[in-house]
């Protein structure tokens, strides 16, 4: 009697998710995945120090679900990388497909063939290193989940004013490119939701695990772009998200993770000594933003 091994098209695909006390949202998200893809799925649970329970019950309930404690809160990028190097070797033992993976939020629910679309979408192209869904708010409208890389002129004045002159042209210029309809190259893709190709993955490291969290994703972007890769938005494939849950219930933290990641992203872009004021310019002007930021929350709160 002859047995044929399964081919890797055959193959679950990998699902790294990260998890950080995910209440609710955990059984939607697993629920989800039958029907998003026709060979199945692997999921690890990349856990950031959870304390509610669910991430382990949800490994003992599901046959397909591994978790998969990282040590610590090491934030969304870190673990990302350490679930992807356990992968690493389930793809070796032929356990979950070779060629790709998908990285997603657990608080997104995926609509059907979602990740059979992300596949389709990244290996009709080999260029194409990761490709995005489009991502689905709670009132039907299309989140823009694929915008253009943003420069440093842009990017100072979209942080600067976007909250008290919303129509300024720096965040016109930040957010061109947003269109949802229609499939295209984008500049980077949301962190939420990703199908990445291995290949593309590994030549570049990873995510920098230098960002706690906030602008992984673009920064991740660039630095494909910078390989030679594609980043593909995909709107055939479709997810819905419950934006922000985590972030909203810890404002304080996320505000300064976030100016930070900021500060980050352009300071890496002009690294010359000479470069030097510039960086300064641009780390006194997020901290004043921060500071609004984070007097208004209070008020709010």
């Amino acid at each position: 009697m002859i047995i044929n091994e399964p081919t890797s098209d055959a193959l679950p695909v990998a699902v790294i998710a990260v998890t950080y006390s995910p209440g609710r949202h955990l059984a939607p998200f697993l629920e989800s995945l039958p029907e998003a893809s026709r060979t199945g799925t692997y999921v690890i649970l990349a856990d950031n120090g959870s304390t509610d329970g669910v991430p382990e019950q949800a490994a003992k309930d599901y046959e397909n679900v591994e978790f998969f404690p990282t040590g610590g809160n090491l934030g969304y990028g870190p673990a990302i990388n350490a679930a992807a190097r356990r992968l690493a070797s389930l793809r070796d033992e032929g356990v979950v497909h070779p060629d790709f993976f998908v990285i997603s939020n657990p608080d997104v629910e995926f609509l059907p063939g979602a990740i059979d679309e992300l596949v389709r979408c990244l290996i009709a192209d080999e260029r194409r290193g990761a490709t995005g869904p489009q991502i689905v708010e709670a009132d039907g409208s299309a989140y823009p989940s694929a915008r253009n890389q943003p420069n440093l002129v842009t990017g100072i004045g979209h942080a600067l004013l976007s909250n008290i002159w919303p129509a300024n042209p720096f965040t016109a210029a930040y957010k061109r490119g947003e269109e949802m309809g229609s499939e295209r190259a984008a500049g980077w893709l949301s962190g939420a939701c990703l199908a990445v190709r291995f290949s593309a993955f590994e030549e570049i490291g990873g995510f920098d695990e230098r960002y706690f969290m906030y602008l992984e994703d673009v920064d991740f972007g660039d630095r494909l772009a910078r390989a030679g890769w594609v980043s593909q938005y995909c709107p055939s494939a479709k997810i819905v998200h419950d934006q922000g849950h985590s972030a909203n219930e810890h404002s304080q933290l996320t505000l300064r993770a976030h100016h930070s990641s900021a500060y980050r992203f352009q300071a890496d872009r002009y690294p010359e000594w000479w470069q030097a004021p510039l960086r300064g310019a641009l780390w006194a002007g997020l901290r004043l933003r921060e500071a609004i930021e984070l007097r208004r929350a209070g008020k709010s709160s």
